[in-house]
């Protein structure tokens, strides 16, 4: 299936994991289409502004040729090529003097490349291609699949911290499970986990439908769900309520999320006997206090989990400061980002 949208937004999020191609009228190569495409793995054509879609009908025009819904369309990512009918394709591979020349690249480079991965199949699909490690895993992307998106809709229309907890309780298990695979395919190899870093209103139903659904899923009206949304709405959302200081704000979601980050790391030790290097990256750090708060999080839930796990040695941390500058002087770090790097320990 081919996803054919006039572009995409997060809430697409759902077809582009079920489509093998997705195919824009507006957009670019930094395009939202463009860019997850990217990351999944996806071919895309975004900026095809000759085509005409119209969703309700799920009629797709070209001059005077139709495309309906069902029919075979061909599209090659590399040269933005759409084809009707289905033309017949061969999966790459590394080969010929290219193959050859990246063989002698090995054996005298020092520069290791990592890949960007959220899911079990880009996982694979890097270490295919010789990736060594995860550089950045986007956790945000891992809330909006299936019924993950409804909790996460009800943690942000809840009053009160048990509200919040209560639905973060359901997305818990997956999160963790969704970082043992990862750690499992990686093997050892470093794994760099970004902790949710858009602002909250992105995660929120536009339609009245999606908002009788959450408001249902809640228990709460659908026009508490409708201001809600008005409410968190922002003016520039990049530069806003989000990331570390969304995580201060509602400490409860970033610690669900290291929780399930140190137990998925501990139960792929304790099954595979390899050490799992996981590092916890801390979104858009302006100021010193930010990282100070959050890493006093980050080293609590660490510690309730080795307790609980019984383990005879603490879950060790090693702080990086990646931006070079000190967090004693109290100064302005803008746009810099921090890194945490925790390792759980040889049980």
């Amino acid at each position: 299936m081919i996803l054919v949208r006039t572009e995409t937004s997060p809430e697409d999020i759902h077809g582009m994991h079920a489509a093998v191609g997705v195919l824009t009228t507006r957009g670019g190569m930094t395009s939202h289409a463009a860019v997850v495409a990217r990351g999944m793995g996806r071919p895309c054509v975004s900026g095809a502004g000759d085509l005409r879609i119209d969703e309700h009908q799920k009629v797709m025009k070209v001059r005077d040729v139709v495309v309906k819904d069902g029919d075979l369309l061909t599209i090659d990512g590399g040269t933005g090529e759409v084809m009707l009918g289905e033309v017949p394709t061969i999966q790459p591979e590394l080969s010929g003097d290219f193959s050859e020349l990246m063989v002698w690249a090995d054996q005298v480079r020092r520069l290791k490349v990592r890949t960007n991965a959220e899911t079990p199949l880009d996982a694979r699909m890097a270490r295919k291609f010789g990736a060594e490690g995860i550089g950045l895993c986007r956790t945000e992307h891992m809330f909006f699949d299936g019924g993950r998106i409804v909790a996460m809709r009800e943690m942000i229309v809840a009053e009160t911290i048990e509200g919040r907890r209560a639905a973060l309780a359901k997305i818990m298990p997956m999160q963790r499970d969704d970082f043992v695979e990862l750690f499992r395919i990686m093997r050892g190899l470093p794994v760099t986990i970004r902790l949710l870093d858009p602002p909250l209103h992105e995660f929120l139903p536009n339609s009245r439908a999606e908002m009788e659904e959450v408001a249902k899923a809640a228990g709460v009206s659908t026009d508490h769900v409708a201001q809600r949304a008005a409410m968190l709405k922002e003016s520039n959302p990049m530069l806003g309520h989000r990331g570390c200081r969304l995580g201060i704000t509602y400490p409860e979601v970033y610690e669900m999320q290291v929780r399930a980050i140190f137990e998925a790391a501990t139960l792929v030790k304790q099954e595979t006997g390899e050490t799992v290097e996981t590092e916890i990256m801390i979104p858009l750090v302006a100021i010193p206090r930010e990282l100070s708060i959050l890493k006093e999080m980050v080293d609590r839930v660490a510690g309730e989990v080795a307790a609980a796990r019984k383990m005879s040695t603490p879950l060790s941390r090693r702080y990086h400061d990646r931006a070079a500058a000190g967090l004693s002087d109290g100064g302005q770090d803008s746009g810099r980002r921090r890194l945490l790097q925790l390792r759980p320990p040889t049980i």
